[in-house]
Formats: structure tokens, sequence, C-alpha cells
């Protein structure tokens, strides 16, 4: 029982910016990991950014680094995408997504993070679309 809602997809040209939001409910807001994944008309699904609850770290795609900076809001069970310096190859259906345990969870004899494998998390939004002009 858990519910991802996603908002904040819109049309802008390159270069310009979109803030997407991500709101939790139920077991989605005690995840371990949320991130957000996109996917393109031909194209796989492909993770954007990550973070892992735990520890509060954050991972990002090679293409979005410097670019894009995921967040959250715990008070609000809320994570955010600030989407910066838009290219028209960021335009995709962005899809918030939630994990909990070992299928999301990786390990190190150091350190936590998150799975980048989108068939790894449990929950999923329905999606936002998101639109870059050049």
């Amino acid at each position: 029982q858990g519910q991802l809602v996603e908002s904040g997809g819109g049309s802008v040209q390159a270069g310009g910016s979109l803030r997407l939001s991500c709101a939790a409910s139920g077991y989605t807001s005690s995840s371990n990991c949320m991130g957000w994944f996109r996917q393109a008309p031909g194209k796989e699904r492909e993770g954007v950014a990550r973070i892992y609850t735990g520890g509060g770290g954050t991972y990002y795609a090679d293409s979005v680094k410097g670019r894009f900076t995921l967040s959250r809001d715990n008070a609000k069970n809320t994570v955010y995408l600030q989407m910066d310096s838009l290219k028209a190859g960021d335009t995709a259906m962005y899809y918030c997504a939630a994990g909990s345990g070992m299928s999301v969870i990786r390990y190190s004899p150091s350190q936590r993070w998150c799975s980048n494998n989108a068939d790894d998390y449990n929950y999923w939004g329905q999606g936002t679309q998101v639109t870059v002009s050049s």
C-alpha cells in the first residue's frame, strides 16, 4: 500500500529549468531508496538520479551530472529533481520510483547505495512528461 505522485513536468526551451516533485505516501514514505528514471520512445528506461534515504547519499547518471540535483524534504515525504541547463536529449517521460530492502540496496564493505536498475524498484509513479525544444 504505497503511492507516488509526480508533478512538475512541462515543455521548456533548451537551457531552461524544471523542478519535478514526487510525493510519497503509505509504504513508499519509508522506502530505503527513491529515484528518478526516464524513458524516451524507442529507448530503454534509464536511471537519472537516486538517493539512499538511510545515509542521504545521492547518485546521478553521467549524462545529467552537474545539471540535475536530487533533494528530499522528509517532513513532506517528497523528493525533488531540479533540472537545469536542459537539453533536447533530456526529453522523456520521467518516473519517480521507490524501493526497500535487498532489492534496491547495494553494499560494499564501507558503503551502501541504491540500484540503478529499474526492475529493482517496487513502487512507481504514473510519470510526468518533460519536453525540451532546441
